[in-house]
């Protein structure tokens, strides 16, 4: 029998090294944006060290209901490009390997008008996997046919995708109806974001919750050895 582990997670903005190790752990990453999107979460925003703390850089959208979805969320201007580049070149100029870096996150900011959330994420998601070496098949929920109810879904999207275990963030242990899983016979394993090692990091003192740019601008092509990836 052939092994095929799966992850079914909302698409995040330059999220932070422990969303990676997610991609990189599993054989298909399903973004699940057929959902409802959430203010103030990581969908359209994220955590830079700054030399005051962490600071937010957040994508400004448009949400006109409660019931508006990810896939459906547009962003309201494009000034947030200009604004966030300018926020991490002042803040990781000085990183070791910011320069090796530098031309291919300018691109990223500013060869592309892309107004949907959920695409502009998937742009920077896929070009930070080839930086780190992780090569995932990255599909879409709205790929596949969508059945209701929270845990019937992710069993149901884990048969159309023939996988054989479903790795899952922490939090989801709040809802997710395990003996669904076991019925289907899917193995049900929930990620572990502990043990993380420290890394060269600039302004102290050291933030693990942090998007991953961080890792990359301080720490370029050594940045598998503070992840789990290896």
């Amino acid at each position: 029998m052939n092994v095929k582990k799966v992850a079914i997670l909302q698409s995040n903005y330059i999220p932070w090294k422990g969303y990676f190790d997610m991609i990189n752990m599993v054989d298909e990453f399903i973004l699940y944006d057929d959902v409802q999107y959430t203010k103030n979460d990581w969908r359209n925003r994220n955590l830079i060290k700054t030399k005051n703390g962490k600071q937010w850089i957040t994508i400004p959208v448009h949400q006109k209901n409660l019931e508006q979805k990810i896939k459906d969320t547009l962003v309201s201007n494009d000034i947030w490009r200009k604004k966030h580049w300018k926020t991490i070149v002042q803040n990781y100029s000085k990183a070791l390997h910011f320069k090796d870096y530098k031309n291919l996150f300018e691109e990223l900011y500013f060869d592309s008008n892309e107004k949907f959330l959920s695409k502009i994420n998937f742009r920077f998601t896929v070009a930070i996997c080839r930086i780190l070496g992780i090569k995932t098949k990255i599909s879409w929920s709205m790929d596949y046919n969508l059945v209701a109810g929270k845990t019937e879904r992710l069993v149901d999207l884990c048969k159309q995708v023939c996988a054989t275990e479903y790795i899952s963030g922490p939090s989801a242990k709040s809802y997710i109806d395990k003996d669904m899983f076991e019925k289907e016979e899917i193995k049900l394993s929930y990620m572990d974001y502990s043990g993380y090692p420290e890394y060269t990091q600039l302004f102290p003192p050291f933030e693990h919750a942090v998007s991953i740019i961080d890792l990359i601008f301080n720490e370029g092509p050594d940045a598998q050895q503070y992840m789990k990836i290896l």
